[in-house]
Parts: C-alpha cells; structure tokens; sequence
C-alpha cells in the first residue's frame, strides 16, 4: 500500500502565480552564468587582468554557487522556503548592482562570489518549492515549466551578452539583473505563501561537521576539473590535488551522513529509494552530456569557423527555439508514452543531432547545422523534465528539499566533468593544421555520453509518475482491509 501521506498536497496558493513569481527570480541568476561567461574576454581588456586571474569571475561564481547547495534544505526547515527565497533572491540583486560598481579585478571576483551564494540557493529551491505545492498529477506539468529558466538560459545567454557587449558598456552584463530581480523579488513578496515555521516547531540544528566534509569536497573537485583544460590535463598537481583531496573529503562526508542519519546536511540515505537513486545517476550523465555540448558548440563556431560572438550566440537560436516548443508538449508526452520512453528517445534525438557536428567542418552548410541544432534542442527540451520529476516520486514532501540538493550536486559534477573530458579531447587531439581533429573526436564523445545516459534512462518509470501515485492509492484504498 502507498502511504498517501507522502504525497505533496496541492497549496491554496495559486500554482500559476507561484511559478510565475520563481521563474522570474530564478532565470536572473542562470542568465547570468551565461551572459558573463561570454564577457569574460572583455573583462580582461577592462581591467588588465590575465586570463589566469579574470577566470575566477566565471570560477569563483561556480564554486561558490555549488557549495551553497547542500545548505538549502537545513535553511529551508529553518527559516521557510518564502522567506529563504526572498534572501537569495536579494541577496543575487545586491551583488550585481555591486558588480555594476566594481572598480579592480578583485572586487568584481568578490561580488561575484556573493551572486554565486544568492544562485546556490536559488536552483535547488526553485525546484522544491514547486514540487511541493502541487499535486503528484501535475509534476511533470510544473516541473516543465519551473525548469524552463535552466533549459533557456545556456541558449539566451549568449546572445543578450553579445548584444550588450556590442553596442553597451561591460557594466550591463551586471545591471540587467536588476529590473528583472527586482520584479521578481515584488512578484515572490505578493504570490508565495509565507511557510516559516511556527515557534513551537523544534529547529534542527545545522550539521556543522558535515558543513566542513561536503562544501570543500565539492570545490576541491569542481575546482580540480576547471583546470584540466590547461596543458597536462589531469596530470596536473592544481588537477590532482584538489580533486583527490575533495574526493577524499567527499567519501568522509557521506561515511559521516550515514552515520548521522536524517540529522546530516544532506540525507545520502535518499540514494537508498530507486526514484532518488536513478534520477541521480542519470542526472550526472545528464550534466556531463549537456554540458559537454553547451561547450563544445560556441567554440566550434568561434575557434573553426571563425565567427564573431554575436554571430555564434545567433546561430545557436534554433536549438533555444527547439528547447522551448518541446516545453509545451513534454507534460502530454509523457502523460501518454511514460518518462522512460519519452527520456530515451529524446536522449536518442541528441545524440543523432550531435553526430552531423562530429562529421561538419569548415565548410559545412549553416542552415543545415541549423535544422540540425532545432532537433537537438527538441530532444534537450524533453529529456531533463521527467528524469527531474522522478526523484520526487517515492518520497514524502518533508524530504523534497533533500533530493533537491542531491539532484543539483550530482548535475554540477557531471557537467564539470563533462566538460573537462571534452575539453581535454579538444586540446589533445587539435593540430594546427587539422584543428577539426579535435573537435571531431570532442563531439563523438559527447555523442558517446548522451547515449549511455540513454541507456541508464532505461531504469526510469514506465508509467507517467503522478498517474502511477494516484493509481497506486485508488487500488490501495479499493483493496479489503485484512485482519
């Protein structure tokens, strides 16, 4: 029988308005990624800065975005999902009018850090808000559309950076931030139900030695895998020593967890519930293979054919178009074919779509690449909605926040080691007189990922998960009661 108590129940909160007011605070923060990220070359020339040292505005951003996650869920039951919203939403907005202001290399590292806390919290918390306020029914509905700012924002972001850095000062990268945060911080104000907990309601006390495991575990290793791009690859000492080192710490935190059952920072005993569990490992494929991707492709455009950044970030339109009309049919999908289905070929459609960029060169036709990068887009705009919704499936609402948090760790791991391994093809294998070597091999593994992500989606659910929930607790009620 399933316990129909662990079923989120719907909010007396107006889901549409709830969404509205997440989407908009919640795609500031991923646009931004992506729009500084495209600057990164101008920022040096501003402020005479090396690459080595203006790299730490995109790195120290990651860094800091990815250890703030596994705090969400303590903070969450701690201070209310509204009020913790409203926090990192202010606390985003704050940093890009002091990004604005910056005046050396350093300080805008410094104010980036403070975005990076305010978007750490944000993305993990996007996504339990909205799974827990709505019925099992409706997840894949929701999810599809909480998760759109996440799906359009690697696609947006370079053009809005290429058009601001064409035609405006730096400074826009960062102050067009503001208007939409603070549109979205009025609109959370007025359409989130205000959940902080009641005085009465005993406060878990925050894990402070899993806090010391966890958060340099992960910037140990997502450190180490930004620098693989360099020469040596991952035989470098900045590569080994922080990577093991974070390995190291990774292993003690979950020994740690374990041990302290529900009163860790992170809850691994999750992984022990198949929906969790297999959400997780595809999810890391899921990083590495769409991350490896979003990589691969401006520099493809940029480094071989030798297109300007605004042209390269145009040319990538048709994959955003593909991504967002898929948006509207995913939840009919798969109400129809199931999420196992509907993620395996639409894991199958990125891979047939990443095959041509293997073959291309620099003669290859651009509107075929286009057509190419609208059915990429379609299999990327249904693939992430029902493995995402799946690790919502057999848990109660109270453990949401918790598989957020392993959810959006597991991701960024595997796109940072996507992106590494990808990277590392790209540099090892380019010539100069046959640059498209590396690409070539780059794109077949990124293919070659996408496809065993394929095979692992093998393991999600076969029947649409809220009609699965529903179904189950029809029977369950329907069934005598034994004594």
């Amino acid at each position: 029988m399933v316990d129909t108590q662990t079923r989120a129940k719907p909010s007396t909160q107006s889901t549409g308005r709830m969404l509205t007011a997440l989407v908009v605070g919640g795609i500031m923060a991923i646009l931004d990624t992506t729009i500084v990220a495209i600057g990164l070359h101008t920022l040096a020339e501003q402020f005479h800065a090396p690459v080595s040292t203006i790299q730490w505005v995109s790195t120290g951003y990651l860094l800091t975005l990815a250890t703030a996650i596994p705090f969400v869920s303590w903070a969450q039951a701690r201070f209310g999902g509204k009020r913790l919203w409203l926090f990192a939403l202010g606390l985003f907005v704050l940093g890009s009018v002091l990004c604005v202001g910056a005046w050396n290399v350093e300080s805008l590292i410094a104010f980036r850090i403070l975005q990076g806390l305010g978007g750490g919290i944000m993305f993990p918390l996007m996504q339990t808000l909205a799974m827990q306020h709505v019925a099992p029914e409706a997840r894949t509905k929701t999810m599809a559309n909480v998760s759109l700012p996440i799906a359009l924002g690697p696609i947006l972001g370079p053009v809005l950076g290429g058009l601001v850095l064409n035609w405006l000062s730096w400074r826009w990268l960062f102050l067009i931030n503001v208007p939409i945060g603070v549109v979205g911080f009025i609109l959370a104000i007025f359409f989130l139900t205000d959940d902080r907990p009641g005085r009465s309601v005993p406060h878990q006390r925050l894990d402070v030695v899993g806090a010391a495991l966890l958060a340099p575990a992960l910037a140990g290793l997502l450190y180490g895998l930004s620098n693989t791009h360099a020469d040596g690859a991952f035989n470098r000492v900045d590569v080994l020593l922080p990577g093991l080192g974070g390995a190291v710490l990774l292993v003690g935190f979950i020994i740690w967890a374990t041990r302290r059952a529900g009163a860790a920072l992170v809850d691994v005993r999750l992984l022990a519930v198949r929906s969790v569990r297999v959400s997780s490992v595809a999810l890391t494929f899921v990083g590495a293979a769409l991350y490896a991707g979003n990589f691969l492709l401006p520099l493809y455009f940029q480094a071989l054919r030798g297109y300007s950044v605004l042209d390269t970030a145009l040319f990538l339109i048709p994959q955003g178009v593909g991504t967002l009309l898929a948006r509207f049919v995913v939840g009919r999908l798969v109400a129809k074919f199931g999420p196992r289905l509907v993620a395996v070929v639409g894991f199958l459609v990125i891979a047939a779509a990443t095959v041509p960029f293997a073959l291309a060169d620099t003669g290859t036709n651009l509107w075929f690449l286009g057509i190419v990068l609208f059915f990429r887009g379609l299999g990327l705009g249904v693939v992430l909605i029902p493995i995402m919704t799946a690790a919502y499936v057999d848990i109660r609402k109270d453990q949401m926040p918790q598989s957020s948090a392993i959810t959006r760790i597991v991701q960024q791991l595997g796109g940072a080691f996507g992106t590494a391994l990808v990277a590392v093809v790209l540099t090892s294998t380019s010539t100069r007189t046959h640059p498209e070597a590396g690409f070539e091999a780059a794109f077949w593994w990124t293919t070659a990922i996408t496809l065993a992500t394929a095979v692992i989606a093998l393991r999600l659910p076969a029947r649409d998960q809220g009609k699965a929930v529903v179904a189950d607790a029809t029977n369950a009620q329907s069934r005598p009661v034994r004594t």
